[in-house]
């Protein structure tokens, strides 16, 4: 596949000042090469920077871009959820804000996306501080062994959906956390929908700050991965 009919990009940003207007050119300058209508939506989930501001500049020169804000910061999985529901094209694709995948790397996932229904980007070499190395590895085994997930990297936050997987799922995802990105491909697993992965590069963050790895995020993503785990044991008991 070269071009898609029509295609949504999302991108939840929180205080992402520093790096929303380059992300924004990027948009301007790469999406039109792969698709011909597209759209994007910044998820602006409650920023106290200019984050907001600097969005509804770019979109009142470009209709292509759509701001869509929580008035409070409700968390990423709402943040997702949201870019989710706002996106309207036959393809849906979602990275975070901060510049750490280049968008032109949308156009290694298009030939797979002509056998698959989810293609997901992995890390060829993940470029974090040591740390979130440390606790992303922890992660990545404990959400292999309690969903059975055959994914590399399950929450790499550069993956291409088909139509019918966000109607599909949109309706069920619970997460608020970061956990609401692996929890879309576990479901996907579960419908049976096709999968597939390919290798995209990582770059370092250069401006702003993750909040990803704190003890508050971790904490509520390991209570929605047992809620998760316990709710799927008792759908296959029912």
């Amino acid at each position: 596949m070269e071009r898609l009919p029509s295609l949504s990009c999302f991108f939840p940003a929180y205080n992402e000042e520093p790096n929303i207007a380059r992300l924004l050119d990027e948009v301007v300058a790469t999406l039109p090469q792969f698709a011909d209508q597209w759209e994007a939506v910044i998820v602006d989930d409650g920023s106290t920077d200019r984050t907001a501001s600097i969005v509804r500049d770019y979109a009142a020169l470009h209709p292509e871009i759509r701001l869509v804000e929580h008035k409070n910061n409700l968390g990423y999985g709402h943040a997702l959820q949201t870019g989710l529901k706002e996106s309207t094209g036959q393809a849906v694709f979602f990275t975070d804000a901060d510049l750490q995948f280049h968008l032109s790397d949308i156009g290694a996932l298009l030939p797979a996306f002509d056998d698959a229904d989810v293609v997901i980007g992995y890390r060829i070499k993940r470029r974090d501080p040591w740390h979130r190395l440390v606790v992303a590895g922890v992660y990545h085994t404990v959400l292999r062994t309690m969903f059975d997930l055959h994914v590399r990297d399950i929450d790499c936050a550069f993956k291409l959906f088909d139509r019918q997987v966000v109607d599909a799922l949109v309706g069920e995802l619970e997460s608020r956390s970061a956990f609401i990105s692996p929890e879309l491909v576990i479901r996907a697993q579960i419908a049976g929908f096709r999968i597939t992965e390919v290798g995209v590069t990582h770059y370092p963050r250069t401006a702003g700050k993750s909040g990803g790895a704190s003890l508050k995020v971790i904490s509520r993503t390991i209570r929605e991965m047992r809620r998760l785990r316990a709710d799927l044991k008792a759908n296959k008991t029912n």
